[in-house]
């Protein structure tokens, strides 16, 4: 009589076997905050085994996220299936939860036109090309972005109106600083400058986004034309 061996076949993976809205990713897509920890690993672990894998790095380190924080990758890529590169995944979405958790940095706020230049001027009276930039805020004047979107010539037959808005709608910002240099160093507002805010202006006014000022940035002096009512 023939003598056979029988092969036990591999386990199914869990996560073949469950529904789709029992699986980590759907869980983790429907309500973060309601998973478990095996899930939130498995998602960020990805591929048919992370669910025996994330229960296996909970069991090693005793289910405490502080203690998989601070070990080194190598221990963590020892849980088989894991490796080097997820290893680094999970060390990384770990920090990403302590970032989360520390106090948000002040944002710096504008209320007068030398606020808004001491932002920028340091750099901007250094360029020996025109740059114009715009200087986001929101209804705290906090400022959100400094964008920088036109190089070379600034001037109202060079620039497109949208585009300088752009960056105010995308935020939905109720107001916005638009600033350019003078690389000759003298920031006095040429015809085209006065032309350029007066349009700003007009079109900031049906999107409902004001323009608070036009800077023009020159060697160690700047000037607005906001204050000196031109385009205004």
């Amino acid at each position: 009589m023939l003598n056979t061996t029988t092969f036990p076949y591999p386990p199914i993976p869990k996560l073949k076997v469950l529904p789709l809205r029992e699986q980590p990713a759907y869980r983790v897509r429907a309500n973060a905050a309601a998973c478990s920890l095996s899930e939130l690993l498995a998602t960020v672990i990805g591929g048919t085994q992370q669910i025996e894998i994330a229960e296996a790095l909970l069991a090693r380190f005793g289910g405490d996220l502080t203690r998989i924080y601070h070990a080194h990758t190598t221990q963590i890529a020892s849980i088989h299936g894991l490796g080097e590169s997820t290893a680094v995944r999970l060390k990384a979405a770990l920090a990403l939860g302590l970032k989360l958790s520390e106090p948000a940095e002040e944002r710096p706020v504008v209320n007068s036109p030398g606020d808004a230049a001491a932002l920028v001027q340091h750099e901007m009276s250094l360029l020996e090309q025109e740059y114009l930039r715009v200087i986001v805020l929101n209804t705290r004047n906090q400022v959100l972005e400094i964008v920088e979107l036109y190089q070379g010539s600034v001037n109202s037959s060079q620039v497109r109106i949208a585009e300088i808005l752009r960056p105010a709608v995308q935020q939905m910002a109720p107001a916005m600083i638009v600033v350019h240099n003078h690389p000759s160093g003298d920031p006095s507002p040429s015809q085209e400058d006065i032309a350029l805010t007066r349009s700003l202006v007009e079109a900031g006014k049906l999107l409902d986004i004001e323009i608070l000022d036009h800077l023009i940035i020159g060697k160690g002096s700047f000037t607005s034309l906001k204050e000196k009512r031109l385009g205004f």
